[in-house]
């Protein structure tokens, strides 16, 4: 094995992968060289490589302990450390303090213990130690710290070295310990896309309240929502859920500011909000078919902003400045540095619309602890405290929402989405530098809808740089999405053992493994500490093994119907279904069912000039034809298909009843959680993303035709509730 392939296999850059249609994939070398290159270590030449191998190899002994151990719950407490050799009369003292702060310390000499390893690096030996007596035989659950000190006989001096212990339950929290039937349905939607009569031309929190409300009354368990996850204030322009700034803090568009406490003391805001101009801006985006994101956002900021003064002039003991400061507090520096992002790139983007991404501002401002970035968060410290003050009045309002939902009946609460990963440009990569990687994109190799393969422009966390930081910002990033939520949706979640990364010089792809023994463990335990259950999005190429390792986590998968089907390409029957999983009919990068059923989607693809040729149009335009004849086929076999169905020709036109029929038989299957999309409820033929698009679809922005306040008793959506609600009862 040459130096590169070792140091791409120690990094773990795979060396090939297996496309969609089963042919094996090489990783280039090219590729190798980029990547690795991607993660901090210079590969450009062959002098390069071995340098980095070096550094790579060596890395292990030359400190005592790994930044973090994570361990099951049930396995002993062992503890391996590095130390040159030659000290075996040395004493060692451990501490280890739990997360509560109860310590534990014990003496042992270094001679007693035995060797696991030896090394010799740049003519020094190195030895590995392993300490399984004296130490706790259990652990409860949580993050820990173990100090390790070697004192050598009659030399001065000692060898330190700590390390994070992390100790996980196997499993994730499961619908069977929140449902007592252990079988739920709910309604995904995005959150955007509610109207209501009060909106500001987009869905908000409060709307989502009330959503929640109606969702509870009709007897669902849970409400789906599409990524919450914060944006780019500073340009409303960039709308994309998947894309976020950062996945840690929320979209602040989603705040309803007439439910701000502060509005009602700020006469200025009040003022604005009544005149002539204000309201016919305010009814042109509420009646408008799209969310038109910048007029949104030029309504609400400044608003905004009025209400953030009258804040910040209350008494200091007032309850909502006292409750501020608890979030504050509760945040940490991660707020502080999101609200210094939003600030500079509010700054420099006004300054310049090219100074957009952060690496194009000076380099004075790339690192959030320089005297610059300090010295303009001194001088900004109002704009700082806006940005979060913006962000706790987001929180407060979500939380809100989901108390009404599940007062309303909710079991489940509301189902969080954690999208793959960030963009290269948002907060998240700038405060995290080191954690997210900067010379490589996310994306997916070549599949049967993507003949080129995906970049989708996104920053991939780094495998290294996660385990060099004890998995400090994965915690933090589960407990944020965690927050007011009753279960959380994985994007991608095969993620967690290798992601597609693509070299930002253009090169091909290679997957990346990560450590997804460590990534489940660590979901498992905010699971339970979150009482939140954990759904994984595992659609695509999925490795072999990768399901039965999620089925063990506890994490649910994630199973569509248009793609679940049998070897003859029929669909599968509901009893075929497995159990551990979340079921629903589409998402919201698919076609709804009356947009299936009425090919909407591929009228779409045509007008957009998205085929290769005519025979590529033609074949998608046959394929759903059949499909059309093996959904009829499939409903027949339950006994579900509608009377004014009499064939199983696909030619037939869509209804209502055919959309029941579907959702029955997807709400018969044992999977515990059967999700109906909100647009299939209301009869919407339009989908709210269409892959492969980026402006010449309104991706992100379609409004739905039915305010929330007539939802309750919207005939449709009873009918489907109803529906389904009593399959999941029956089976």
């Amino acid at each position: 094995m040459s130096a590169l392939d070792r140091l791409a296999d120690l990094v773990g850059i795979e060396p090939f992968y297996h496309d969609i249609w089963g042919n094996r994939r090489e990783t280039s070398d090219a590729t190798k060289r980029a990547l690795i290159a991607a993660m901090g270590l210079p590969a450009g030449s062959d002098e390069e490589v071995e340098a980095s191998l070096r550094a790579v190899d060596q890395r292990a002994w030359r400190r005592m302990l790994p930044p973090v151990i994570v361990l099951d719950e049930q396995a002993p407490l062992a503890l391996t450390f590095a130390l040159p050799a030659g000290l075996d009369d040395a004493d060692l003292f451990w501490t280890l303090t739990e997360e509560t702060g109860v310590s534990h310390r014990a003496a042992l000499t270094v001679g007693n213990l035995p060797v696991a390893d030896r090394a010799v690096i740049d003519g020094v030996a190195f030895e590995r130690r392993t300490v399984s007596t004296r130490l706790p035989s259990r652990l409860p659950l949580g993050y820990h710290r173990l100090s390790v000190e070697i004192r050598p006989k009659g030399v001065g001096g000692s060898l330190e070295g700590s390390t994070t212990l992390i100790v996980a339950p196997e499993r994730c929290l499961t619908v069977e310990e929140v449902v007592p039937s252990g079988r739920t349905w709910g309604i995904g939607l995005q959150l955007y896309a509610l109207k209501s009569g009060d909106d500001w031309g987009i869905g908000d929190f409060d709307d989502l309240g009330r959503f929640a409300e109606a969702a509870g009354g009709l007897g669902a368990g849970l409400v789906g929502l599409n990524p919450l996850h914060a944006l780019f204030p500073a340009d409303p322009n960039h709308i994309g859920p998947y894309s976020p700034s950062s996945r840690s803090f929320l979209n602040i568009l989603y705040i309803d500011v007439e439910r701000v406490p502060e509005l009602d003391a700020t006469p200025d805001a009040r003022t604005r909000i009544a005149a002539e101009d204000f309201r016919a801006r305010l009814a042109a985006v509420r009646s408008a078919e799209l969310v038109d994101y910048p007029a949104v956002s030029a309504l609400k900021m400044p608003v905004l902003e009025a209400l953030h003064a009258t804040f910040r002039a209350l008494p200091e003991r007032h309850p909502r400045r006292l409750a501020f400061e608890t979030f504050r507090r509760e945040m940490g520096e991660p707020l502080r540095r999101h609200a210094t992002f939003e600030a500079l790139h509010e700054h420099f983007y006004r300054q310049d619309p090219n100074l957009w991404m952060w690496r194009s501002w000076p380099p004075a401002f790339h690192d959030p602890n320089s005297p610059e970035v300090q010295a303009f968060a001194t001088e900004r410290a109002d704009r700082l405290d806006f940005f979060e003050y913006l962000q706790w009045e987001a929180d407060r309002q979500l939380g809100e929402a989901a108390d009404r939902g599940r007062k309303a009946g909710l079991a489940i609460g509301f189902y969080r989405d954690l999208a793959v990963a960030a963009h290269p440009g948002g907060a998240a990569a700038w405060a995290d530098s080191g954690i997210l990687v900067q010379g490589a994109n996310v994306g997916a190799p070549p599949d049967q809808f993507n003949l080129k393969g995906q970049n989708w422009g996104l920053a991939p966390l780094s495998p290294v740089g996660l385990r060099e930081t004890a998995y400090a910002n994965f915690v933090a990033m589960l407990r944020a999405n965690m927050r007011h939520a009753g279960a959380l949706r994985i994007d991608h979640v095969m993620a967690l053992q290798h992601l597609f990364w693509i070299p930002a010089d253009g090169s091909d792809g290679a997957y990346v493994e990560y450590p997804m023994q460590d990534l489940l463990r660590i979901i498992a335990l905010e699971s339970r500490r979150n009482r939140c259950i954990v759904i994984g999005e595992d659609l695509g190429t999925v490795p072999e093994g990768f399901r039965p390792a999620m089925e063990r986590a506890g994490i649910l998968s994630y199973r569509v119907l248009y793609f679940e089907r049998s070897a003859d390409g029929g669909f599968k029957r509901p009893g075929e279904y497995p159990a551990d999983a979340m079921v629903t009919v589409t998402t919201h990068d698919l076609a709804t069912f009356k947009g299936f059923w009425t090919n909407r989607d591929l009228e779409w693809r045509q007008r957009l000039d998205l085929y290769p040729d005519n025979g590529a149009r033609d074949k998608d335009s046959w394929d759903r034809g059949v499909d059309r004849w093996r959904m009829l086929q499939a409903l027949s076999a339950e006994g579900l298909k509608p009377a004014s169905y009499p064939t199983d020709e696909g030619s037939q036109p869509f209804s209502a009843e055919l959309m029941e029929a579907v959702h029955r038989y997807l709400a018969r299957s044992p999977g515990r959680i059967a999700m109906v999309q909100v647009e299939d409820a209301l009869g919407e033929a339009e989908q709210p993303n269409l892959p492969g698009t980026v402006d010449q679809h309104p991706n992100w922005r379609r409004r739905l035709s039915v305010p929330v306040e007539a939802m309750p008793g919207h005939e449709g959506l009873r009918r489907l509730a109803d529906a389904v609600r009593a399959e999941r009862d029956r089976y």
